[in-house]
């Protein structure tokens, strides 16, 4: 391997890791919904490497086609940067969906007592809810990973482009899908290790309050994520 290319490896290495480890959308969103649907570690990591997948494939996708059929930089730069804007909308507006919704059903399965005198005197009381303990909505989990998976397709890597394709797309092929192949293990590599060192350390949280609040939590975690997209360029 030439000095360039290793240098180029590097590079490609270096900002997949930094794009990753600074972006929190790359990982809160599973730690999140991971936990507050009590899924098993391996099928949230599952959906983070499916979701990684989507998030890298989409870029190298649209930087193939820009390579192939020389379009500038800025003309691509510009596409990233609208499928960014609709990721980070989607994202926020899924978030702020899930904990409206979320916040419905905990007050709807509210239980509270009622008290009742009998005609010779007897006192009782119970206790109940609205919503029946058997009243969830079956399949509901289906429908989460397709709308993540949708939201980080349509999620650039930023950098990808720029830094990595186009440089390499000037060497040859093979330079190309060796840089993309590294950004793309280091970037899907990361969000994997993070998910799963994160999902780890929330086991020391009480339970019974993960298990209250989890699903408004996992809300409210998406749409901070989708806000930090827009509002701070995260």
């Amino acid at each position: 391997m030439n000095p360039e290319l290793l240098s180029l490896c590097m590079v490609s290495a270096s900002v997949a890791l930094l794009h990753t480890l600074t972006g929190p959308d790359h990982y809160l969103p599973f730690i999140a919904i991971g936990r507050a649907k009590s899924w098993s570690l391996p099928r949230t990591l599952g959906l983070t490497a499916v979701c990684g997948v989507g998030h890298v494939g989409s870029s190298i996708v649209l930087g193939l086609v820009g390579v192939a059929f020389g379009l500038s930089i800025f003309k691509l730069n510009a596409t990233e940067s609208s499928r960014g804007e609709v990721a980070a909308w989607l994202l926020f507006i899924f978030g702020c969906t899930y904990t409206i919704v979320a916040l419905w059903r905990m007050f709807k399965s509210r239980t509270h007592t009622h008290s009742h005198i009998h005609a010779d005197g007897t006192r009782h009381s119970h206790t109940h809810g609205h919503v029946a303990a058997h009243a969830h909505v079956h399949g509901d989990g289906k429908l989460t990973p397709w709308i993540l998976f949708t939201i980080f397709v349509f999620g650039p890597c930023e950098p990808l482009i720029p830094i990595v394709m186009v440089p390499a797309a000037r060497a040859n092929l093979a330079s190309l899908i060796l840089v993309t192949s590294i950004f793309a293990l280091v970037t899907i590599g990361t969000m994997l290790v993070l998910v799963s060192s994160l999902s780890a350390g929330l086991r020391v949280l009480p339970a019974r309050w993960l298990h209250r609040w989890g699903q408004v939590l996992a809300g409210v975690t998406l749409s901070v994520c989708g806000g930090g997209m827009l509002f701070l360029g995260w």
